[in-house]
Order: structure tokens, then sequence, then C-alpha cells
């Protein structure tokens, strides 16, 4: 069988996920979602790798599910389901637990498990042509593993209706409800995650690391004495590290950091 997603590096810092399945608009079934797993854990270890960009081959970023997958599910037993489900469920956390950087770069159409890989990336870029649904509900199903990733990002009011009404918005009401970062012509989508990726590739690696662990404990809401607290230690741990110290010289010497490509 031929490989599902693609790993290439197109920069220095840079690993790119590409799902290729563009036949079927990148929709995944269970071979797409093993291997989407390991090539995000592979890039997780990779110290060669700080940014990794997940994209979709052809015209499409994803049309969620394949309907054959679901077929199988549909007709296998319940310890089936949920072995199979906790596959899928580990693979959207893998991408959301990542340590560094993960960009999403969306053209065509994402669906249902389409926005839930937009939504586990820590940013999103996407074409002003792509249009976004969360249909599940249509197939007598749930959006259930996808769920806590599309409520982080947009709030369970935003959520509920996609879910609820799975109606496909467009590009423009994505950006308004926070479901994606930047929207650009098409001809520009590989600019705009290139300017991104730029940016991404100036900051600290550890910092970064930090910051994903520090937001991933935060909640919206009071900021308690031990929210306090957690910042306070966080960020006395880190101002006496390697990396803080060469940020600091880097900048007071106006030269780029140790950890800029050169």
């Amino acid at each position: 069988m031929p490989a599902a997603v693609q790993v290439t590096r197109p920069a220095p810092g840079v690993g790119q996920v590409s799902m290729d399945r563009p036949d079927v608009f990148n929709a995944f079934d269970e071979a797409m979602i093993q291997e989407l797993d390991a090539a995000f854990a592979s890039l997780s270890l990779d110290d060669s790798v700080r940014v990794i960009v997940l994209a979709g081959s052809g015209k499409h970023f994803s049309a969620g599910a394949d309907l054959q997958w679901m077929q199988r599910a549909a007709a296998a037993d319940r310890d089936w389901n949920v072995a199979d489900a906790r596959r899928f469920a580990a693979m959207l956390a893998r991408i959301d637990d990542c340590p560094k950087p993960t960009v999403a770069r969306i053209q065509g159409a994402a669906l249902g498990g389409g926005v839930g890989l937009a939504c586990a990336c820590d940013i999103a870029i996407a074409s002003m042509q792509a249009v976004f649904a969360v249909s599940e509900v249509r197939f007598g199903i749930l959006p259930a593993a996808i769920g806590p990733y599309v409520v982080n990002a947009i709030g369970r009011r935003h959520a509920r209706r996609l879910a609820l009404a799975t109606n496909r918005i467009n590009a423009e009401e994505a950006l308004r409800i926070g479901l994606v970062h930047q929207v650009v012509a098409p001809d520009r989508l590989d600019a705009a995650v290139e300017a991104t990726v730029g940016d991404l590739l100036q900051a600290g690696p550890e910092a970064q690391r930090e910051v994903k662990t520090l937001f991933t404990q935060l909640e919206v809401g009071p900021v308690t004495e031990d929210v306090r607290e957690l910042t306070v230690q966080t960020i006395a741990r880190v101002r006496g590290t390697d990396e803080a110290l060469e940020g600091f010289a880097a900048f007071l010497g106006k030269r780029p950091a140790a950890w800029v490509p050169r």
C-alpha cells in the first residue's frame, strides 16, 4: 500500500507532514491515523526540527473520516470500536501535545475530522477559498474525539452550533470565530505559512516548549493563587536557563540568537 502520509523537510528546522490521499480528499482511515501519529511522534523527537507544518495534498486539506472506514466501524463490535476510537483520539492528542509549534496549512475543504486536525494545531492558516464543516451528525454519529479541540479553539457555543447545524462556513467566518488565525488568497497560502514559520524560528525552542506546557495548564477564569504561583515558579526557573542567557546576550549584542537558522 502506498504511504498515506508524506514527511518532508522543506527548509532548515521545518518538518512538513502531508496527508497524501488526494483521490479521496485526504479522508483518513486506520492507516492514515497510524501514519500521522508516527510522523508527529518522530518529528517531536528530532532535534533538527523546530516547527511542524500539517498539510493536505491536492485540492483539499481533509474531508475527515473515510466512509469505508466508517462502514467498517458500523459493522464491527464494541471492542473494535473502542480500540479504533482510542487510536484516533491518541493521534489528535499527539498533535495537540507536540512540544514544538505546529501550523495547519488549509486549502479547499476541511470537514469533520479535518476541522479537528486544524484545531489541534497551534496555528491555522487558510486559503480564502477554504470551507469548513463539522458534519458528523448528518451520518448519525457525533464529533466526539475532535470535540475537545474544537471547543478549545472556538469556545463551546460556536462549537455546538457547528456540530448541531452541520452547515459549511467559509474562511471569513472561520476567521471570525477563531477557527483559523489568518486567511489569504490561494496563491499566497504558501508564502503566509512560510512567513509564520519564519517568525516561529526566531523564538527560543525551549521557551516555546515552556509556553505550550504552561498554557495547557491555564484556563479562562479567575487567576487564583495557585495559578499565580505556577507562573512565578515557571519564569523563575526559565530565567536561569542557557537559552535565556543566550537570548538576552543576542539581544544586547544586536545579533541573531544561536537557535535562529542561518
